[in-house]
């Protein structure tokens, strides 16, 4: 009889352990732990003030340890080789390895387990294949939708770590790279990336609510050619005033990109206020 993992005997020690899984709602802002423990509670999952010690007092009060996927698949690899192997591997601020996302404008977009470290050109260009034929990298999301926009100055010759990233004024965040080319509209690009956090806001959160609301009819005026000048300072405006003053990072979330895009792009966001966007780029 093969050793139990889980169940009443715990490779023979006696010990038990269970395992129950809770199917959650689909909304990003549950991603925040405090949100997380309300929904696991039966709660409507808001975020709120960090007040209560979740290894104390978690959830329905019990001690409570809060860790994503990649953190636990870790442990029994550091467990059966110890701290120094794993430290052994990436640098010396990001050690060990990360499962790291390519999509968007690649030609093998996929998911790939990188050593911390590795040249970002070297993952983009050479795992993920680089550009479509023909096509020229216009930025990249180095973290997730949620990261600072990189142009690819500034990102493929720097090691992809939590270090290099930041210090590019980005993040290396959730390790989901996305890759955008020179047939996409930055402006539309805004426009999609304030959408999605929009639907996404629980509501709580005056800066958060109204700020990706603005954003969001902003952008449009933008794509209809209907904006004016003044409305390109009011966006940037609105994303400076969201970051910091949220209950939970999802206002964050869109302003920091949204924020960067208007910083680095801001010809294209000028030129969209003179005639908008064409059909084929807005679509």
């Amino acid at each position: 009889m093969k050793p139990a993992f889980l169940g009443e005997n715990v490779l023979g020690t006696g010990e038990q352990v269970e395992l129950v899984v809770h199917r959650g709602r689909r909304r990003l802002h549950l991603r925040e732990e405090t949100a997380l423990l309300d929904s696991l509670e039966g709660k409507r999952g808001n975020p709120r003030l960090k007040r209560r010690s979740r290894p104390s007092r978690g959830s329905t009060t019990g001690p409570t340890l809060i860790n994503n996927v990649e953190t636990l698949s870790n442990a029994p690899h550091i467990i059966a080789s110890g701290a120094e192997w794993f430290r052994s591997l990436g640098t010396e601020q990001s050690p060990g390895t990360k499962v790291v996302s390519v999509s968007g404008d690649v030609q093998r977009p996929g998911n790939y387990e990188i050593e911390l470290g590795i040249e970002t050109k070297r993952l983009i260009n050479g795992l993920a294949g680089g550009p479509l034929p023909g096509r020229k990298m216009k930025g990249i999301f180095p973290g997730g939708s949620s990261s600072a926009v990189l142009t690819p100055d500034e990102a493929l010759d720097r090691p992809y770590s939590w270090e290099a990233m930041a210090d590019a004024g980005s993040m290396l965040g959730s390790g989901s790279i996305i890759v955008f080319d020179d047939t996409t509209s930055v402006v539309e690009l805004a426009l999609r990336t304030a959408r999605f956090y929009h639907h996404e806001s629980c509501g709580k959160c005056t800066p958060c609510r109204e700020g990706t609301n603005w954003t969001v009819k902003m952008l449009e005026r933008m794509i209809r050619g209907e904006a004016t000048p003044i409305d390109l300072e009011t966006v940037a405006s609105v994303q400076t005033n969201i970051i910091g003053n949220c209950l939970c990072v999802l206002g964050d979330s869109m302003a920091i990109p949204i924020g960067s895009m208007v910083k680095k792009f801001r010809d294209e966001f000028t030129e969209a206020i003179q005639q908008g966007v064409p059909e084929r780029l807005a679509a």
